[in-house]
Parts: C-alpha cells; structure tokens; sequence
C-alpha cells in the first residue's frame, strides 16, 4: 500500500547557486529571503554537467540550503555528478531544509520564508543576509500532487509550516472544502492569507505558553462528513499525537495522512565566540569514536525498550515505573534499570520521583519506521536477527540465519502475516523508484511487461499510469501474490489501469510468459551467483528485452550503509551486495550481455541486456 495517496514526480538532485535579491519581514516572526540567478534556469555546472531548470509543483516542496561551518570562509558543497550530488563525507556539508514558498518561472524568483526562533544555521543566516549574498541549494528532489480523490482537507501545522500552508491556499482550486488549523507564537505572526469560500482558517496563539493547542483544536475542531485528507507539519511530538488521533480516533486511512516532524523541542547550545550561531559538534577522539562504534550495550537496551513498548507507553502518559513494569509485563526493579541506563543515554528523563519522560532523541523511538526496525518481529528488525550470526558466517561463508533463530528467512517470508508487513513496508519506497522509469524511453514500445520485484505493486501503478497501452504480468511467490491480490485495489484505485495488471503465482527461476521485455527489480541479493545466473537465462527465455537493477558495493567510494547491508545479507542469505565486476560476471554467466547502461531518477541505473553475440544497436545500423 503506497505510504500517501499524492501522485509523486521525482526530479533530478541539481546544485544550485543563488543570490538574494529581496528581504522582508512579512512579520515580526517572519523575514522572507527572495533568491534569483542564472543557475534557476538551465545551465550547466562547472565540471561540465548539463543541468534542468529549476521546478517545483508541490505546496510542500523544500529544498536543502548549504551554509558555511562556524569561522570557515566557504561552506563544505555536494558534488554534481551526472546524475546526482556526492556528499563528502568529513565534515559533511551543513545544511538545513526550507520550503518553497513561491516559485515564478516567468521572473525566476524563488522565495523562502524563514521563522525566527530559537538558535538555528538557517535562521541567523537569513536574519544577517544582505542583497548580493550568495547562497547554495539543492532540489526539491520531488513533487507531490494533492490527492483528486478526497472530500475536504485538513491542515494543521505550527509556525514552521506556516509557508507551506500559505502556498497550499494559494494554489488551491476554488471550490477546495478544507479546515486550516495554524498555531502561532504571538498574535503580531499572523499573515493574510488567500480567502477561499469552502476554507476555514482558525489562528491559535500561544502567547508565551509553552504549550502547543494544535492537537486539542484539531481534536476538538468538529468533523465533515466524505473522506479528508489530512496535511500536518511542525514539532515533532505534536504532528506524532495529531496523526495518532486521525487514524486511530477518526479511522483515517494512514495514506491519507501526510505528517511532517519539521523540528523537535529540544537545548541547543550557541557557539561560545557567537551566541546565534549553534556550536558544532565537538570533536572526539580516536578511542572516543572506537568506544561509540564498538559499545553493544547501548544498541541492545534500546531495542530492549521498544520490544516492550516502553516509548511508546511513555509518550501516552504512563511514566510511572510500577505503571511501565505492569503494562510492560516487567519486573520493575529490572525495568528502573532498564531506565536509569536509558537516562544516560539521553533517551529518557526523570520526570518526578519514580517517573520518566522521553528526550528528543527518546521521541524517534515512538516512530512507526524506527519501531519496525528495532522490534524483533518487525518486518525489518526480523530480518536483523540474522547479524547475531555474523562470525559463523564469516567463518563458513553461509547464511547463519537458520542456526541463530532457528528458521531459515525463506521461512519466515512463507509466513502469511510477516510476507503482508515486509511487503507493505517495501511498497512504501517504489514510487520514487518507478515513477522516473515510467516517464523514461524505457518503456517505450513495451505493449507488455513481466515483471519480477517486491515492490511490483507500486512499480505497476506508476507504469500503467504512464503509459495506457501497457500491460504488465507481475511473477511473485504464493505468499507475495496473495498479498498483492488483496492490495492491488488500494494501490491501483483506478480499475481500468488495475485490469491491465496481472499476478502470476511463478519464481524468478520459472521461464514466464511471452512478452516484449521482462524487468528485474533487486531481487539478486539472497541469490548466490549460479541461481542469479539462472534467474536471468530464465528471464531472456521471453523473448523481449531484459531489464535488470541490482544494488552494488562501490568499492570507490565505501558507504557505511552499503556495508551494513552486505554483511545482513551475508548472515541471512549467504550472499550480499556484489561490485559491478561481479554483476558482470553473473551476466555473463548468464550468457547475456549488457547492451546498454540507463541512468533515471537519482541516479538508479538500469541494464539493459542481450543474449551474448547480439548485435547491439550501432552494429545493426552499421550492417545496414
């Protein structure tokens, strides 16, 4: 089931360099920075890149504006590659995310507003910025339509959101049905905004009340009858309750709720020498980063507490230890132990004698992404189990899943309600993936599609969508098809695009059915190179082209998170992330060869591959 019901369009990571042209306060909360230059426009970057035109189509696009370190002269910048940015990676470049408020392709301007409060880069940067200054920037990577389908919107959102919101009533066709809800500092942030007659628009001020109103106004804020789609943004703690009362209180659909954390309340401490500026982090020492990389206390006591559901109790007001321990199914002298380890790791805080409350950093632990990963049944933190296995892996250069949980993964994917969640979790991050490949010359010409992916569900949407004369035959295991049976409906609403869409009970290794090309989506890494080899001599057997995406370790450029994957691979497939030599020696092995290489959206590519000893396109026209 796709994670929100908004159309997505992927655009490519360009930077970008702009100058400010205008400053003003819209408020005394409030300065709006006006950036133009020639770099909005098409251009091409300095190591010789050719570049699009700036874009954005989203009321709620953001871009990543980059900012120089504390005393440095210029700031740390991405490198523009072709097809993306490389970030480097000591030190990283410091940067913050901002709203486009207002884009003008006929006059190039580009508007940010910026909210004063509290110590941040982004905010001390624009309250010192002068007319000429010059300012980095990369994005927005994506666009989101609102949804076509809903009765009436809700927004809610804090002062951080206020710019989003603003452009939001300004787009909006004129009959829009909607109930604005924004929380403000003081009365004097309030800004006019664009009258609509179906809109409601209720103004909360705090006044100098650390309070935040906007969860009791949406929940006391009365309800329309046909089916909302919700938009809330702003602190992080605020957005999590207002989406829990939405989906769990009023029965909104969670794709129908599109829920931002702009910021999270929390200390920060001001640079000594400049007390607008905040300190960076300080610097450790080599034992210092040996002993943070190395502790295994810390990682183990954290999923301790989400396995027992203790944030998530926490952030519901149980914070009492008796409570926690009797909820928890824990002995409380353990579980105060449990607790007083977590203070110091700065995930919870006293909160009265015998009581806690989450830290900032404690709050993450009561997002559904982070439960499901740290959980030992989630769909991700199952598959986890398998690094407790790591040295009989490297040792025997075998999965160890099955002698650390006593199954095999293939098992445990055979299981009906683990195959639904992994599944589902997967769905969630195709349409950034297929919706630049359905928009590509990939497709073009394909009246028929096999396709063989976990996220076929999702990839099938954004192919039928774009392209009407496509069908596509979707290959999966019986566990997988009878998840995207159930789920096809909610994932393709339109019946028409569903009808041209079918699921087929087949592995990769089964030859399939007739057709003008067969794409293979990252379904190598649990393969060993002999079934991997298979899987693709079975997929040429169709007669069309043979599309392949596989992940593969850059061994010029090693990623920590690459490498965490390789090895998670390696203890619960035997296999893990292979280089670009080795993909090409499983090609081979294949007796196919590459007949071209497609870069798309952020710079996923795609090979395109031949039975081996077929002419590639330049030889055809050459004998012609």
């Amino acid at each position: 089931m796709p994670k929100t019901s908004r159309r997505i369009t992927v655009r490519p990571l360009t930077l970008r360099e702009a100058e400010v042209a205008r400053v003003v306060d819209l408020t005394p909360g409030m300065r709006r920075i006006t950036l133009t230059g020639p770099q909005l426009r098409e251009f091409t970057s300095a190591n010789g890149f050719p570049q699009p035109a700036f874009a954005s189509t989203g009321f709620d696009d953001d871009i990543r504006l980059v900012f120089r370190y504390p005393g440095q002269a210029e700031p740390v910048l991405p490198v523009q590659r072709a097809n993306g940015l490389d970030l480097p990676k000591d030190p990283r470049p410091l940067t913050r995310i901002y709203t486009v408020r207002r884009w003008d392709p006929e006059t190039g301007e580009l508007d940010v507003d910026f909210v004063r409060h509290g110590i941040g880069v982004g905010t001390t940067w624009a309250y010192r910025a002068e007319i000429g200054d010059r300012v980095h920037f990369a994005g927005p990577g994506s666009s989101r339509a609102l949804p076509h389908d809903a009765d009436w919107l809700l927004v809610a959102g804090d002062d951080t959101a206020l710019p989003a919101i603003a452009r939001l009533l300004d787009e909006l066709p004129g009959d829009t049905r909607a109930r604005v809800f924004i929380e403000i500092t003081e009365d004097a942030h309030r800004q006019e905004l664009r009258e609509l007659p179906g809109v409601e628009v209720t103004w909360l001020v705090r006044d100098g009340s650390g309070a935040t109103l906007l969860v009791d106004a949406v929940r006391n804020g009365g309800w329309w009858d046909g089916r909302p789609f919700a938009w809330v943004a702003g602190e992080q703690r605020t957005v999590r309750d207002i989406r829990r009362h939405l989906v769990e209180d009023r029965g909104v659909p969670k794709e129908d709720v599109d829920f931002i954390g702009y910021w999270r309340r929390g200390e920060v401490v001001a640079l000594e020498t400049d007390q607008a500026v905040p300190d960076p982090e300080r610097t450790r020492t080599p034992f210092e980063r040996l002993h943070d990389l190395a502790e295994l206390i810390a990682p183990v006591a954290i999923r301790t507490a989400v396995e027992l559901g203790v944030p998530e109790l926490i952030s519901r007001g149980v914070t009492g230890v008796d409570e926690l321990a009797a909820k928890a199914g824990a002995d409380e002298r353990a579980l105060g132990k449990l607790l007083r380890y977590l203070h110091t790791l700065d995930i919870v805080a006293p909160a009265g004698p015998g009581r806690y409350g989450l830290t900032p950093v404690g709050e993450v632990l009561t997002l559904d992404f982070m439960i499901d990963l740290l959980h030992p049944a989630g769909a991700a933190g199952r598959e986890m189990l398998g690094i407790h296995g790591l040295t009989e892996s490297v040792r025997t250069g075998r999965a160890s899943y099955l002698a650390t949980t006593g199954q095999t993964f293939t098992a445990v994917r055979a299981e009906q309600d683990y195959e639904d969640r992994y599944l589902e979790r997967l769905a969630k991050f195709q349409a950034a993936l297929a919706e630049p490949i359905a928009r590509s010359e990939l497709l073009a010409g394909v009246r028929h599609l096999v396709l063989h992916s976990g996220g076929a569900g999702a990839q099938a949407r954004e192919f039928v969508a774009a392209r009407p004369d496509l069908r596509v035959t979707i290959c999966a295991l019986p566990a997988q098809a009878d998840w995207l049976r159930r789920d096809l409906p909610d994932t393709i609403p339109d019946e028409q695009q569903r009808a041209r869409v079918e699921v087929v009970e087949q592995s990769v290794f089964e030859p399939g059915p007739p057709a003008d090309a067969v794409f293979v989506i990252r379904a190598f890494k649990n393969l060993p190179d002999a079934d991997a080899a298979r899987a693709l001599r079975r997929a040429a057997e169709s007669g069309g082209r043979v599309l392949l995406i596989e992940d593969t370790f850059d061994l010029d450029d090693l990623d920590e998170h690459d490498g965490e994957a390789d090895l998670l691979a390696l203890t619960v497939h035997g296999s893990g992330l292979r280089t670009e030599a080795e993909l090409d020696a499983v090609i081979t092995r294949a007796g196919l060869t590459r007949a071209a290489r497609h870069t798309v959206g952020w710079g996923t590519t795609v090979h395109e591959l031949i039975p081996a000893g077929t002419p590639d396109e330049e030889e055809k026209e050459a004998q012609q």
